[in-house]
This record gives C-alpha cells, structure tokens and sequence, in this order.
C-alpha cells in the first residue's frame, strides 16, 4: 500500500491545517493510500548550520524530529506539507525543519509526489504556498495540484470547516496525488523512471 506523510507545520495541532488534512485523509482512506500524519509546528526545531555533517554521517548533527522523519520520509511515496500564513510565509518552525530535512537526506526524492498546503485569516497564502513547493521542485518530486490553489481559510478551526470550496479542493487534491503515486508506481514497473543528469553543478571558483 502506498504511503503518505503530512507535516504539520502549525503549532495548533487541531487547527486550520488539521482541518484540511483531515479532508484529505478522508480521501487517501477511500483510495487506499495510507497516511501517516507528523506534528512539527509546536516543536523546538532549530535550523541548518550549515556544518555539513550530514554529509559524512547520513543523518543531520542535531538528532531530533528531523532525523526520525527522515527514515519515513525514504519509504513514504508522498510528501504534504501544511503551514499557516505568518507576515506572508509560513512558520519559522517548519522552514528550520524542512531546510534540515531536504538538505541532509541523500536518498532520491525522484518521483516521490509532494503537495502543499496553506492557511490564513485572508492573505498571503500564495506567497507561502510558493516557498513550500519550492523544496519539491528542486528536488525532482512532481507537485500535485488540485481545482485552486491548496487554501483554506479561516482564523479558527471552526471557521476552516465553513470554507468549503477549501474543503473542495483539499479533496481534489488527495485524489490527484493518489492517482499521481499509483500511476507512477505502475509505470516505474513497465519503463522504469527518467535517467537524470546529476554531473553538472555551476560553480565559479574564480569569481567570473
């Protein structure tokens, strides 16, 4: 059975972004896909040093939720990352945590399918919902998109659950990434995946 994480980057663990997740859940529940969902956003996460440890031993120098989500992360088929809109970006917390994530985990994401999901009272979703997928698109994960763009609003949990074309298409949206995961995994058995090309790396040493 396919699996799904969702990080939960609020520090509300029944908020507004435990409110689409749940819609979501709902959805992967009916089409099979098992989830398994991680709360980070009330959690002391500090962020990259930029020691490169990680890169001699595998595994991030502070050994703490990262390092453990890290090995779900390898097995898991999808990635869902949630966040709430502070001054325009999601949450301090869960940026430490993902930078941290993505940069000390070696294996290949390649394939494995990522969505994000933001809410707020009333604006700056999209400027948040663009950070988020950012560390899917750089790192050769598909991004599931759904009928709008990955919102809901509302200031309170009872406000999410009146947003209901947000409910909408937080249901559009797990049933896009199911298909999206079981279409690839069907594929990978007939062709295999693209080869990539991973040999070049820009760098100017000499300042030119």
């Amino acid at each position: 059975m396919p699996k799904v994480l969702l990080i939960n980057g609020s520090p509300h663990e029944n908020g507004c972004v435990r409110v689409a997740f749940d819609e979501m859940i709902k959805v992967f529940d009916e089409c099979k896909v098992e989830t398994e969902l991680i709360q980070v956003g009330n959690k002391a996460i500090r962020g990259c040093i930029s020691c490169k440890s990680c890169e001699k031993n595998g595994k991030c120098v502070f050994d703490d939720l990262v390092n453990e989500v890290a090995v779900k992360f390898e097995k898991a088929d999808g990635l869902v990352v949630g966040s709430p809109v502070y001054y325009g970006s999601p949450n301090g917390t869960l940026i430490s945590f993902l930078d941290r994530l993505f940069y000390s985990t070696g294996f290949s994401k390649h394939m494995k399918v990522g969505a994000a999901v933001v809410s707020c009272r009333r604006g700056g979703n999209t400027a948040s919902f663009d950070v988020l997928n950012k560390y899917f698109t750089i790192s050769n994960m598909p991004v599931a998109s759904s009928s709008y763009w990955n919102q809901i609003h509302g200031f309170t949990a009872e406000d999410a659950k009146k947003d209901l074309e947000g409910l909408q298409t937080m249901r559009n949206l797990a049933k896009n990434m199911s298909y999206m995961i079981n279409a690839f995994a069907n594929e990978k058995i007939k062709n295999s995946y693209p080869t990539l090309e991973l040999d070049m790396y820009t760098s100017f040493p000499d300042g030119k």
